[in-house]
């Protein structure tokens, strides 16, 4: 798998408030010169159809799609999704910190109906956002208002649960009777296959592109935190964030999130898988928050050069453990070096978290740690993350 790591000043935009698929329409351009060339020239068909069988190509599908076929699933599949997805409004507070003043500010996302009684799945950035510089600082959203399709009402929300390691959310409307999304499985997504987004790009409500597949299980990495995303070959605008990724059936696949950003960057969109969301939502219904198996360390990855240059074993340098967590119960210390879990080699704190999180909170895991230049065996109960 590959790994991206972006800097959000240059290349990168997690839309303040999101985005979406553009993709251009080739097919038909295709088929109208095919059939100018059938007309010219049966016998160059002929042999061009020749070479093709005789160069074992019986693989590939060459049969052209009409246009008016590709057409018909866009519209059907925009039928279908439409009424599942919302445009999200949120008013933020800046404070100034340089003349001590405060302002309102606004902005724009997107979220997928999740229950017909109005829980709604978006990202967390669009409705919790921790900008602050020099001069300013942005508050929680004080207010979050839900627009739902063909409906001019303005619908009032309450934040349930929001998760920043995963950048999920759950807010709710008080309506029933809402038209959930149907959840596609988004393992089986394949490259090149036809994807749909629908949402709120720039305020503009109910706004539908296409596009395909262009990569499954990129990992990328942004503020620090990796994400194994579904990337796709559209522009993705502000706004679309926590709207739809859909498939050819008009089932959700994927929540859109990131977009890559910048002279000569262009179809460079990301979407969270829906099947790694769909624990996430059910806990931040159930419980307002993730619970997470928990060590209770904070440590420094040696890459192989560093291990060489100071003489240690390649692995996770501890640097704090804190106070009444596993790791302090355990026994570990600081300046231990943990090489292994369960006996699989780790080298960064990310592969020790992604291992871990596959645990529940209350199981037992094995430690492999380099101690004063000897290895040594430590077993550990995984609490719950504060």
């Amino acid at each position: 798998m590959d790994n991206f790591k972006f800097d959000f000043g240059k290349s990168i935009a997690i839309p303040f408030i999101s985005g979406v698929l553009g993709a251009s329409l080739i097919i038909g351009g295709n088929y109208a010169l095919s059939r100018i060339n059938n007309n010219k020239d049966n016998n160059n068909e002929n042999s061009i159809s020749n070479s093709l069988n005789s160069s074992n190509s019986s693989s590939f599908n060459t049969s052209l799609i009409s246009l008016e076929e590709f057409s018909q699933t866009g519209t059907s599949v925009a039928k279908k999704v439409l009424p599942s997805v919302v445009g999200i409004k949120v008013e933020f507070t800046v404070n100034s910190i340089f003349n001590r003043s405060t302002s309102t500010v606004i902005a724009e996302g997107s979220g997928v109906i999740i229950t017909e009684d109005g829980y709604i799945l978006t990202n967390n950035h669009v409705i919790n956002s921790s900008s602050e510089s020099l001069f300013y600082e942005l508050s929680k959203a004080n207010k979050v208002t839900v627009y739902l399709y063909n409906d001019e009402t303005e619908y009032e929300a309450t934040i349930v649960g929001m998760d920043e390691q995963t950048d999920l959310a759950v807010i709710k409307i008080d309506k029933t009777g809402l038209v959930t999304a149907e959840l596609g499985d988004s393992d089986t997504v394949q490259v090149g296959e036809f994807a749909m987004a629908i949402g709120n790009p720039l305020g503009l409500q109910n706004s539908v592109s296409s596009g395909i597949i262009s990569a499954t299980n990129r990992k990328i990495t942004s503020d620090g935190k990796t994400f194994t995303v579904i990337q796709t070959d559209a522009a993705i605008n502000s706004g679309n964030s926590g709207g739809a990724l859909v498939n050819s059936k008009g089932q959700i696949i994927g929540i859109n999130t990131l977009k890559s950003a910048g002279n000569g960057v262009e179809g460079l969109g990301f979407s969270i898988p829906i099947n790694s969301t769909k624990d996430i939502y059910k806990q931040l219904i159930e419980y307002n928050k993730v619970k997470r198996p928990h060590i209770g360390i904070s440590g420094r990855d040696l890459s192989d050069s560093l291990a060489k240059a100071n003489n240690l074993p390649v692995g996770i340098y501890i640097t704090n453990i804190e106070d009444f967590s596993s790791a302090e119960k355990s026994g570990l210390k600081i300046s231990d070096i943990i090489i292994k879990i369960n006996g699989k080699d780790i080298k960064t704190m990310d592969e020790l978290n992604e291992i871990k999180n596959t645990f529940n909170i209350g199981d037992e895991i094995k430690l492999t740690i380099s101690r004063n230049g000897e290895e040594k065996e430590i077993t550990l109960t995984l609490g719950e993350q504060p």
